[in-house]
């Protein structure tokens, strides 16, 4: 079988609930077509760079398939029909890396260095300090 990436893109107005079950569903597709479905993740409402269906946002999911084409092929189909699916891309690979992607190590890094920002009030805005 083959092993391919796959990356999801579903519109901004659906929930976070509604996007697992989109997985859920896709999954189901490559598990019947006797595939396997590695690591997902759900790397959240991000912002698009251009429009796509009038849609600014956009939830990411990723996949790591292990299937045979045929497979991959009736899912590509099946998030063609469905209107909450705005993209697709999916790509082969010659091996499936089992850490967290690139995507998910910016988002942790980011996190820290959120979290190491000092917090408080920052005194009065320059509007309140002259009225006074």
């Amino acid at each position: 079988m083959a092993l391919y990436e796959h990356v999801i893109l579903a519109r901004q107005d659906i929930s976070t609930q509604q996007v697992e079950a989109l997985v859920e569903q896709f999954k189901a597709v490559i598990e019947a077509g006797e595939g396997k479905v590695g690591k997902v993740e759900f790397w959240g409402l991000r912002t698009l760079a251009y429009r796509v269906n009038k849609n600014r946002k956009a939830h990411y999911v990723l996949m790591n398939l292990d299937a045979p084409h045929a497979a991959v092929a009736e899912m590509e189909r099946l998030e063609g029909l469905n209107e909450d699916i705005l993209r697709v891309m999916t790509v082969r690979v010659e091996e499936l890396d089992e850490e967290q992607s690139v995507m998910m190590q910016k988002r942790d890094r980011d996190d820290r260095r959120r979290g190491d920002r000092p917090t408080g009030p920052r005194g009065p805005r320059r509007n309140e300090a002259a009225a006074e």
